[in-house]
């Protein structure tokens, strides 16, 4: 982002918190400033680390411009609220390793052949193999700074024979892929199967597999998923941006007549809006007019887009044209 870009930004977000600080309740409901802030980090979680750190030192001197007090305070927290100063790429690494950490355990207490509904015909076994085999593509694709697809067959995955060794086999892929990308400057251009064309996609990318395929296995054991709202923006987001990145879905997409899809999240008042049709497949943030709208927890938008949840689910609102609604989600099925 330019420097005039991110002063811009830095003068915007230091009046919408200094705004926000200075509402009384009456003036602004509580729960409608915290889906601000929280949207807004959101967002600013996808700029590259090093203008995340610029934006931090713009919003400290910010402050610093205003008198002694209250306005001076809000501004000053700002930073380790939004977590500027963090290191995004590690950060999606940690939460990766946890969420593994949580497939495994189940996966270690299960029979490898219970069913998974989610993915019709598979098996606990093969989700964990899934997984496991795409640690082990990301590790040697960003191992060898990959500059075309290389294809996940064509990377040794050394899978046990026993099905009851994969949740180990998989703590190994694991290991292997997070201690490729922890070495490596997320900055780095590299092929990847998304929008960003650098080593940054890739933990990203794990990430939503890692926690789409833990909320498989936990619905398989009768477990309800937990997935925190900034995360599941964050991964409607990933999901959007990639989508007209895939090749096996550009047929389905271009086949689509011209419409688009609302999605709302109730817990945080987040939006994104999506065109499609024939000329293509556009999307915003934000929550404008269109021909269907749904509504739901951010966590089961999330499910949603990834077929495992459904428009007739309870937690589900849908204003608006179903069909358009029914007609984008088969065209963009994973």
């Amino acid at each position: 982002m330019s420097d005039a870009l991110l002063h811009a930004l830095a003068e915007a977000l230091a009046d919408m918190v200094v705004s926000i600080d200075t509402c009384d309740d009456g003036e602004l409901d509580p729960d409608t400033a915290v889906a601000w802030l929280e949207g807004t980090g959101a967002v600013l979680d996808r700029l590259p680390p090093a203008d995340r750190r610029t934006l931090a030192r713009l919003l400290r001197a910010a402050a610093d411009r205003r008198p002694p007090g209250r306005e001076r305070q809000a501004l000053l927290r700002v930073p380790d609220g939004l977590g500027l100063d963090d290191d995004q790429h590690e950060l999606y690494c940690d939460a990766v390793e946890d969420l593994v950490g949580s497939l495994v355990r189940l996966a270690r207490d299960a029979d490898p052949a219970t069913p998974v509904p989610a993915r019709p015909g598979r098996t606990l076994a093969d989700v964990v193999r899934h997984h496991g085999t795409t640690h082990r593509w990301v590790a040697h694709t960003v191992r060898i700074r990959a500059a075309e697809r290389v294809w996940a067959h064509e990377v040794p995955a050394d899978l046990p024979d026993d099905p009851a060794g994969y949740p180990d086999w998989l703590v190994r892929s694991a290991d292997a892929s997070l201690s490729v990308l922890r070495k490596a400057d997320p900055d780095t251009p590299m092929w990847s199967q998304g929008a960003d064309q650098r080593i940054a996609h890739y933990p990203r990318r794990l990430l939503f597999e890692a926690l789409v395929h833990l909320s498989d296995v936990q619905a398989a054991l009768g477990e309800e998923p937990h997935i925190g709202p900034a995360t599941a923006a964050d991964g409607i987001a990933e999901f959007l941006e990639n989508l007209p990145h895939a090749p096996h879905l550009a047929q389905p997409l271009a086949a689509l007549p011209v419409g688009s899809v609302g999605l709302t999240a109730r817990d945080t008042g987040a939006g994104w809006t999506v065109r499609f049709g024939p000329g293509g497949l556009r999307w915003t943030a934000c929550a404008g007019p269109a021909d269907v709208r749904v509504e739901a927890p951010a966590a089961t938008l999330l499910l949603l887009v990834y077929g495992r949840r459904r428009p007739g689910d309870p937690e589900v609102a849908v204003r608006g044209d179903r069909a358009v609604l029914d007609a984008w989600l088969a065209a963009t099925a994973l």
